[in-house]
């Protein structure tokens, strides 16, 4: 039987995020090859949605584009995913890929519009409260990891209980995943685009003190959401595994590296331990399925 012009256009969208992910993050797009097959489009649809929303806001203000323009283009991006969403069908392959996947996955406005509301806050850099980064931190990453985990739960048995269950876990995991990236950004976010995330903290002050207090939080968001990895399908452990490696990895290197270092280089972490990270994730699978066969299996 032949494909259908739906079929060929949804297969040309996904194709369009899978070059996004591949083009932006060689980290994230390395873990997303250990997902499995039929879940790894929908959690490239999902990155690759946040990363053109991430695009329009630190792109055009590092070119010095207006801000009011920025946030109209915001505004016609956010309306068109809701109405994506709601017919399952957009001209922008970005957002009728996303829409496939949430349609699917079962996620909509509860979660896309704390997102875009964080992307608005970052049009007016503002010195931010205790509150107030909590709520960007809940709309710029948490909200993306309970989008990854009901992409994960597609199809499987009692998704909504496990869903509940394993939830403050990706929350977790998606605020460490931004707190360490606002430290490996610290010269980009705060010498180019003129913002200062964390509250109380000035960058180019950062005191090595104030440094190992971040990291112990962010390091608190890992040990947390480590423990649901062993919950999570098979079809998404592996991939999981290695993202809360990789990061556990450049918690480490960051804590080595000197505060006054951090406004002068990105950490990264090296080809050869990504590689390390990426067989002992691999392996991940095999440890948990033995941990859970029956002895007389």
């Amino acid at each position: 039987m032949k494909n259908t012009t739906a079929d060929l256009y949804d297969r040309v969208a996904a194709q369009s995020a899978a070059v996004v992910i591949r083009q932006y993050s060689t980290s994230f797009s390395l873990a997303v090859r250990l997902l499995a097959v039929e879940i790894r489009p929908h959690v490239a649809n999902v990155y690759a949605l946040v990363r053109i929303a991430d695009e329009m806001v630190d792109g055009a203000a590092a070119a010095k584009i207006e801000g009011s323009a920025i946030g109209r283009q915001l505004d016609d991006l956010e309306a068109e995913v809701e109405r994506a969403i709601k017919c399952g069908y957009s001209t922008n392959l970005i957002v009728h890929a996303f829409a496939r996947t949430a349609r699917t996955a079962g996620f909509g406005q509860e979660l896309t519009r704390p997102f875009f509301s964080s992307m608005r806050s970052d049009l007016q850099p503002a010195a931010f409260t205790r509150e107030s980064f909590e709520q960007y931190i809940y709309g710029s990453a948490e909200v993306i990891g309970l989008m990854c985990l009901r992409a994960f739960l597609i199809d499987q048995c009692d998704a909504t209980g496990t869903y509940e269950a394993l939830k403050d876990e990706a929350r977790h995991l998606g605020a460490a995943f931004q707190k360490i990236n606002f430290l490996r950004d610290l010269s980009m976010d705060f010498m180019v685009l003129g913002r200062s995330y964390f509250p109380d903290l000035v960058p180019d002050r950062l005191t090595d003190a104030q440094k190992d207090g971040l990291l112990d939080d962010i390091d608190r968001d890992l040990l947390i959401s480590k423990a649901a990895i062993s919950a999570l399908p098979p079809g998404s452990r592996r991939a999981v595994a290695l993202a809360h490696a990789l990061f556990s990895e450049l918690s480490r290197r960051t804590r080595r590296t000197p505060a006054k270092d951090l406004l002068q280089r990105r950490i990264r972490v090296p080809n050869r331990v990504k590689l390390r990270l990426v067989v002992a994730a691999a392996l991940t699978l095999v440890s948990f399925s033995r941990a859970e066969t029956p002895a007389d299996v």
